[in-house]
């Protein structure tokens, strides 16, 4: 095995083969941002400056998860300010339900007495961009990532963040936008803050898109098949009705005009990869193939 310093990175490999992007969005239906400003060791929560007692970040972590939340680290783009401040957002990404709650405590160990409904803070009209950032985590996400979230903040500095892991490392630059749950890849190949502009107007780049994170992976691969047959870019298009499981296939019917799409998929295993730049052991994941693909 080639040792992880010497080898090409793992988002420059996934170029390579092609990976598909489709039905790969980190799943959460709810997400709990915390600004921890400064470097992040591996673990953003139990190795960073901003947080001395890794016992306080632990629980920090361990109340968001236990409550079934997806959590990550936000910080500014570029210099940091002499005084740290400790900003929060809660977001909820169900579809029709949306919200964006913010606010702001005094110091991290008040991260642990917010109220995970948002109901502490206020609501925001304005979306939320975390793209990751994390190099500790993954060299790709230092290199890739900090160029998008320049090219967002230059456009968008009020909405921008950069953010700690959101997983799919080998598709960096990766991208989070709340409240609608839009995981967006690659980004740095492209207009990134074109993607945040369509997202203004209700739209969104299925070619960047890795899925909705509310929707489960099977779903936001039916839904990249169906965008790609009908030409479909609203973000609210498409909901799912219907998720039957059958035989190793997936049938998902989907809300379309005139009449609802109905597509069918399958899952398929890769050949063995290494899907982060520090994994040492290659292994399958897991992707979707087009079945079929009608009116219902």
């Amino acid at each position: 095995m080639t040792p992880a310093g010497k080898r090409v990175p793992c988002s420059d490999q996934s170029l390579a083969r092609d990976d598909p992007i489709h039905g790969t969005a980190s799943a959460g239906k709810a997400w709990l941002l915390l600004e921890l400003a400064g470097a992040w060791g591996h673990s953003a929560f139990l190795q960073s400056p901003a947080i001395v007692e890794s016992q306080l970040g632990r629980a920090i972590v361990r109340r968001a998860e236990t409550a079934g939340m997806r959590i990550a680290a936000i910080r500014r783009h570029g210099r940091r300010a002499a005084t740290p401040r400790w900003r929060w957002f809660v977001a909820h990404t169900d579809p029709g339900l949306e919200t964006l709650h913010h606010g702001e405590v005094s110091g991290p160990a008040e991260y642990l007495d917010i109220a995970l409904d948002g109901s502490d803070g206020r609501p925001t009209p304005d979306p939320l961009v975390a793209v990751c950032a994390h190099g500790k985590h993954d060299q790709c996400c230092a290199v890739r990532g900090r160029a998008a979230v320049a090219a967002i903040a230059d456009a968008y500095p009020e909405w921008t963040w950069e953010c700690s892991h959101l997983g799919g490392d080998r598709f960096a630059a990766t991208m989070l936008v709340l409240p609608k749950g839009l995981c967006y890849g690659r980004v740095d190949s492209t207009d990134a803050a074109g993607l945040v502009r369509l997202y203004l107007d209700g739209r969104l780049d299925d070619a960047f898109l890795r899925g909705r994170t509310s929707l489960p992976h099977v779903v936001q691969a039916a839904q990249h098949f169906a965008r790609q047959a009908t030409g479909e870019d609203r973000i609210d298009a498409l909901a799912p009705l219907e998720v039957d499981h059958r035989e190793g296939r997936t049938r998902v019917l989907l809300q379309h005009d005139p009449q609802p799409v109905e597509v069918v998929v399958r899952d398929r295993l890769t050949e063995p990869l290494l899907s982060q730049c520090s994994a040492s052991v290659p292994g399958r994941v897991r992707t979707f193939e087009l079945v079929s693909l009608g009116g219902a």
